[in-house]
Parts: structure tokens; C-alpha cells; sequence
């Protein structure tokens, strides 16, 4: 939680940290520009982190693990010699660190609370006590301030307690993290060491493992708001509920950003809400209107928006409704901004958000060296409402899920605010990336014609016939839809044996796996029936075996012609006898007209290939092979 503020009426016998007295002035309140040492009433004013910075454990707001702890370790005397604060900025830190050394030097300690009244505390308060010596390590991060700081600690205290608190410590050099480590191993009795970082990773391993580490948190946005609200009251601010949720949603979980932005606001007069301009463009996103969005953006610059800076608040408000979808706890917004962005959310889809926040990061990172980083963010947005516009899978992923989302509530596949359908390619462009374009529009082959090797000739069909085009690929079915089932192809819907000779050599049998190309590799097409195409092995030992990996290739063949092309497997010499009579059949049939093929350019097919295994069975009588 946010620092919580202390009261507004200090003791008498106190000088209050933000009015201090003419005799005693506050060290962290120079005076103004213009007033003179001998005018005390003359004060700066103070910025609103600094005047409600906490001054006891129960203060701290949203850090109750960490507070808990240090207030029974006071209590109960179990002080530890080190310990590492990390945590974002603006949560508490510095501020814990130093209500500790006053609840340790405390004269009149109350249940590990100090009193906030005993001199020592009031000196902790004003940064004039010697009992607590602070270092910035971002600036004093050499071996030599180390050095200096360390040669102090054995020195006596006129406390009980001498605190060092080293802020931002993972900044310090090598050298002067082991100069740290030294002292950290072996402290004096009456010295306490107090790390602050953000980055904990970067602070050596072997000093974090001789301190006890407490992570602060960010605040959740109730707990920010609350503190907001008793900070505008008492302060007299004035400030309504919608200027106090603008803030929340600035500070981003840290109480000294949402200070600081509340005391920009107050002084100012006025809200300037950006996210309006940013929720107009999520707007044009989820209504898939590209005027909506480009008039968003050209709203934004002409109040003074940076291209990058407005890119960036998207990309922020997009990962906001991401969140809201899966997990609200983690955003930090009021509880109408978050409805608003969940609402958003849902309408755009899981898809169209992911895709939404890795097109805005690649912008990001391109403007960086964009000529015109306006017209690099107005080209992603664009391509984010016009999903058609863009081929990345991201963005065909987003119109499949679209579609999906229509046909389950079974409506139109079409736009998310009923506009007309997406067009829908033709059959032959979704028959898969190996489907054959139509013959039509097929280029012309230089090989067609020739007969392959070993191959027979196909039977005459009449002239001017042509094979007929392939049915096109019923649309996929849904739940709830009734679909009857698809007739078994004839022998004309197949290809043609040599088509699938081609097909085979060319990319189906090396699409396969190494088991399929081992068992298959050796065999050969030799006719298509209309039970399917045949294919011959060498011998039955491969065709036993090949019959695990049927339909692997029947798949491949399916993906590289767009339809079903069922494989009935034979022994090669099997099929000799029928082959022969086929072949004197055509040879009697078209012996009556002109033969389109030369004699001269047929050649005999091979030998029977004898497979591997086949071989080496046949060398060891005896022998059987093991499946693997």
C-alpha cells in the first residue's frame, strides 16, 4: 500500500516535519526563492509525498508482510544485523529503513512502534541524527565511498543503534560490493545494515544470502485510491472521484508516482484524462472501423501526443484488458476502467489482443529509427482493424476465430458488427498448400505425355475426352450440423497413375517418416481400380509390414492432391498376370487407331527391387526380424 499520512496535528512539543518551527527549521524544507534565513514564516512548499511521508509501521500501507515482521523483531529483540528492502519504486522503502532506526532508538518504543516524540526520533525525522548514516549507492558507488563509509562503522553511537541505510545498492561497483561484504560478514554488535533496491538480481548472491529480504509490492488500485482520497481531504485539495481515479491509473500501483501526479492535478486545476483518446482507438479496434481509429490518432497528436508515447499507452491498455480477462486481481485500475477495459476485451477476442499487442510492440521497436514514427503507428493500427489486410498467422488466426465465434452462435460468418462475409476462396485455393490447381490454370509441363519408366500405358479413353475436374471439399462441419456422407470415389476422381508416380517421387514419400519411406520406399504404382490406387511392394514381408504406415501415406496423398486417394497395397508378383492381360487388352484396343505414344521412347521397367530386410533374411536362413 501507499504511504499512509501521518497526523496533521504534530504534539506541541514537536516541530512537525511539514511546519516546522522558527527555531528548529526542517532539514528537508529549504525555503523559497527569495525568502532570507531571518524570515522563518517564510516556508517552500512541500510536494505532497514529502509532507505525507509515513511515520510508523502501521503507516505503511499495502506492505503488511514486511511491517508485521520488523515491528515483532523490535518488539520482541530479534533485530537482525542486515536486511535487503527490493521492490518497485515508490513503495515504501527508503521510508520503511527509517521508521526502523527510529523504532530502534526510540526512547519510549511502543509495542516496536516509535513514539515519534523522543528527541532521537525527532532527529531521525529531520535527517540530522548521527545514528543514521544514508548512502546513495547510484552516486557514491565507488570503492572509495565504500571505504569512507565503512571506516565509520566501528565508531560508538551516543544511541542504542547505529543504522546505515545504502539505497539503490545493486549500482555499486564490484570493488565496493566486496569492500560490503566484508563488514556484512562481521558486523559490530550495535550496527544494523538496511539495502534498498529494485534490482535484486543484480546485488551479489553472497550478500543477499547474509541479509533477510523483504519484497514491497505495488499497491492494488482500491488500496492506492483509498490513500488518494484521505490525501485530497486532508490536504484540502478538492479534487472529485474522477480526477482521483485518473491518478490511480497514472501511479500504476507506486504511492509516490500517484503523489506526484495528484499534486500535478491539483495544481493544474484541471483533468487532462488521455485515456480517452486512447479507449477511442481500442473503440475503432473492436469495431473493426479504420476512420474511428485514424481520427483517434490524429485527436491524440493534435493535443501534443508523441507518436511513441501514445503507442506505448495502447500497448498498455491493451495488456490491462488482457489481464481483466484472465486475471483481474493483476490490474491496476478502478473498478469502472476495469469493467470498460474487460468489455473491450472480450469484444476484440484472445487472438485479436495478442496479435494487437505484438503489432504495436513491432511498431514500437520500428520507430526508433522511422522517418515518420506517426505514419509507422497509423500503419500497425490499420493493419490490427483490417485483419484481411494482413497474411502473418496471427492475423489468419484472428478471422478463424472470428468465424468460429459466428458459426456457434449460428449466425452469417460475417463481420463482428454484422457486416457482410469475408469472401470465400475458391475450392481449388482451399484444398490445402499441396492441392493441383485446377487443369485449367495449371502450368504447361514439359513431361506430359512421356510415359514414366516402367510405367503402362493407361487405357484409351475417346477422344476429346478429358478427365473430369475434382469435386470440390465439402465445408467442414460444426456441432449441431447434419451432414450426409461423401460417396466413395470412382476410378474417374482419382488420379492417374502416373500423376501419382509423379506425386510419390516428387514430395509425398519425403514427407513421410523414416519408419513409412523404409517400408514404402522400395514399391511402385501400378494401376488405379475403384477400390483405390495400387500400389506393389517387392514381397509380403514388406507388405505386412507397410500396413501400419498405410495410412500415413494415404494422408499424404490426400494433402498433396485435395481429396481422398485411398492405397491398396499388393505384392508385385501378385499383380503380374492381371498386368499382362490389361497390357494385350490396350495393345488389341489401340491397334484400330494411331497410337499417341512412340515404341521407341518406352522403356522396360526394372527388376523387382528386393528390399533390404528381404536380403538379409534371405542370407541367414533361420533368421526373423524383430519390430523395432
Amino acid at each position: 500500500m501507499a504511504d499512509q499520512p501521518p497526523s496533521d496535528q504534530p504534539p506541541s512539543d514537536q516541530p512537525s516535519s511539514d511546519q516546522p518551527s522558527s527555531d528548529q527549521p526542517s532539514s528537508d524544507q529549504p525555503p523559497s526563492a527569495g525568502a532570507t534565513s531571518h524570515t522563518p514564516e517564510a516556508v517552500s512548499y512541500h510536494s505532497l509525498y514529502r509532507r505525507f511521508r509515513p511515520q510508523r509501521f502501521a503507516d505503511v500501507r499495502g506492505q503488511d508482510h514486511v511491517t508485521r515482521a520488523l515491528r515483532n523483531a523490535v518488539r520482541e529483540g530479534r533485530v537482525n544485523h542486515a536486511y535487503l528492502f527490493s521492490g518497485p519504486r515508490g513503495t515504501g522503502k527508503t521510508s520503511t529503513a527509517r521508521i526502523l532506526a527510529m523504532a530502534l532508538n526510540c526512547a519510549h518504543p511502543v509495542d516496536g512502534e516509535p513514539d515519534g516524540v523522543c528527541e532521537s526520533c525527532v532527529e531521525i525525522r529531520r535527517g540530522a541524527s548521527v545514528d543514521v548514516q544514508e548512502l546513495d549507492a547510484a552516486s557514491n558507488r565507488r570503492l572509495d565511498e565504500m571505504r569512507e563509509l565503512l571506516a565509520r562503522v566501528p565508531l560508538g553511537t551516543r544511541g542504542r543503534w547505529k543504522v546505515y541505510i545504502i539505497d539503490e545498492v545493486h549500482q555499486l561497483t564490484p570493488d565496493a560490493s566486496s569492500a560490503l561484504l566484508k563488514t556484512l560478514e562481521e558486523p559490530p554488535g550495535h550496527v544494523v545494515f538496511v539495502l534498498a533496491t529494485t534490482d535484486p538480481q543484480k546485488v551479489l548472491p553472497t550478500i543477499r544470502s547474509r541479509t533477510i529480504h523483504f519484497e514491497f509490492h505495488l499497491l492494488a488500485s482500491d488500496v492506492l485510491g483509498a490513500l488518494l482520497s484521505e490525501v485530497n481531504e486532508r490536504a484540502g485539495l478538492g479534487l472529485d472521484r474522477d480526477a482521483i481515479d485518473v491518478v490511480v491509473r497514472r501511479g500504476h500501483g507506486s504511492a509516490r508516482d500517484a503523489l506526484t501526479v495528484l499534486d500535478q492535478v491539483a495544481g493544474a486545476g484541471e483533468i487532462d484524462d488521455e485515456a480517452e483518446v486512447v479507449a477511442d482507438i481500442v473503440d475503432g479496434l473492436t469495431a473493426r472501423d479504420v476512420s474511428q481509429v485514424l481520427l483517434a490518432v490524429a485527436n491524440g497528436m493534435a493535443s501534443g501526443r508523441d507518436a511513441r508515447r501514445l503507442a506505448a499507452d495502447i500497448l498498455d491498455y491493451l495488456r490491462n484488458g488482457f489481464l481483466a480477462t484472465v486475471a483481474p486481481r493483476l490490474v491496476m485500475l478502478p473498478e469502472a476502467a476495469l469493467a470498460r477495459v474487460d468489455e473491450q476485451a472480450r469484444r476484440l477476442g484472445p487472438a485479436a489482443l495478442v496479435r494487437a499487442m505484438e503489432g504495436l510492440g513491432t511498431a514500437l521497436a520500428e520507430m526508433r529509427d522511422s522517418v515518420d514514427p506517426r505514419v509507422t503507428l497509423e500503419v500497425a493500427l490499420v493493419r490490427l482493424a483490417r485483419p484481411e489486410s494482413d497474411v502473418g498467422p496471427a492475423a489468419l488466426l484472428e478471422r478463424i476465430e472470428r468465424l468460429e465465434r459466428a458459426l456457434s452462435r449460428g449466425g452469417q460468418s460475417g463481420g463482428r458488427d454484422g457486416g457482410p462475409p469475408p469472401a470465400v476462396p475458391p475450392a481449388s485455393s482451399r484444398a490445402g498448400p499441396g492441392a493441383l490447381p485446377p487443369e485449367a490454370d495449371r502450368p504447361a509441363d514439359p513431361t506430359a505425355g512421356k510415359p514414366a519408366l516402367g510405367a503402362i500405358r493407361p487405357a484409351t479413353r475417346p477422344t476429346g475426352a478429358s478427365r473430369p475436374a475434382a469435386p470440390p471439399i465439402p465445408p467442414p462441419t460444426h456441432a449441431g450440423m447434419t451432414t450426409t456422407p461423401a460417396p466413395r470415389p470412382s476410378v474417374l476422381d482419382l488420379p492417374s497413375r502416373d500423376e501419382l508416380t509423379k506425386a510419390w517421387g516428387d514430395d509425398v514419400l519425403r514427407s513421410l517418416s523414416g519408419r513409412a519411406k523404409a517400408y514404402l520406399g522400395s514399391g511402385r504404382f501400378v494401376e488405379v481400380d475403384p477400390d483405390g490406387a495400387v500400389y506393389a511392394l517387392p514381397d509380403r514381408h514388406l507388405l505386412a509390414r507397410s500396413q501400419d504406415v498405410r495410412a500415413e501415406a494415404e494422408a499424404g496423398l490426400a494433402a498433396r492432391f485435395g481429396r481422398e486417394v485411398p492405397l491398396k497395397l499388393v505384392v508385385d508378383g501378385d499383380v503380374g498376370a492381371r498386368v499382362a492381360t490389361q497390357a494385350a487388352e490396350e495393345q488389341r484396343g489401340s491397334s484400330e487407331e494411331t497410337d499417341p505414344y512412340e515404341v521407341g521412347e518406352l522403356q522396360d521397367a526394372g527388376p523387382a527391387v528386393t528390399s533390404p530386410a528381404q536380403r538379409l533374411l534371405e542370407a541367414f536362413p533361420g533368421a526373423e526380424e524383430v519390430s523395432p
